[in-house]
């Protein structure tokens, strides 16, 4: 099969979405300047570089956490895990803008260092960003944040044996459609050069 977007797939879901994946989700924190906080899931999320090191999560319409990454030039990524997909999807509901998705979906509230937002308590990982950059996209509303991370949090049971354990962090990704994925086994590959 083949299509062009621009003509349309014929098929009863927009496959595209299914084709790009697994991806991991971008959990966003984010402050506004008079102190609101929000907390959102962000399937359009990656890591852009190492050094520095930096991420990258897109968005569609002008979101909370837009408008306050913008107010402050700051934001935190919580990686999820499987045992947070409840609390996760309760935070993806619209709220108002003064609504505190923290406090909504019952996610565990504790303070970055270098940042002024909250972030995940319990997340395995969360990464604390400042803006480097805004792009807007093609279409309507479409908007890239970069950010560059300046502070890492990792939750202690999941080092193990000086390595980011991504199966006992039960990472969750987001696949197409309305499917997940949690990672439970991964495997060695050494590139012919190393």
């Amino acid at each position: 099969m083949f299509y062009r977007p621009k003509d349309g797939h014929g098929l009863p879901h927009n496959p595209f979405n299914a084709i790009v994946s697994p991806r991991p989700i971008g959990w966003i924190s984010t402050r506004s300047a008079s102190g609101h906080e929000n907390l959102a899931p962000y399937s359009f999320f990656n890591a852009v570089a190492y050094i520095p090191p930096q991420v990258m999560f897109s968005t569609v319409g002008a979101k909370d956490s837009l408008r306050n990454l913008r107010e402050t030039g700051e934001f935190c990524v919580n990686l999820v895990g499987a045992n947070q997909i409840a609390v996760m999807n309760a935070s993806s509901e619209a709220l108002g803008f003064e609504e505190d998705e923290f406090a909504h979906s019952g996610a565990l509230r504790a303070p970055c260092r270098d940042i002024a937002c909250s972030r995940v308590e319990d997340a395995p990982a969360s990464l604390e960003c400042k803006v480097t950059q805004i792009v807007p996209l093609e279409g309507k509303d479409n908007f890239a944040i970069f950010g560059e991370v300046v502070g890492i949090h990792m939750r202690e049971d999941c080092v193990i044996d000086g390595r980011f354990d991504v199966v006992h962090a039960r990472m969750l990704s987001r696949l197409g459609y309305r499917d997940y994925a949690e990672v439970t086994e991964v495997f060695e590959l050494t590139r012919p050069n190393d």
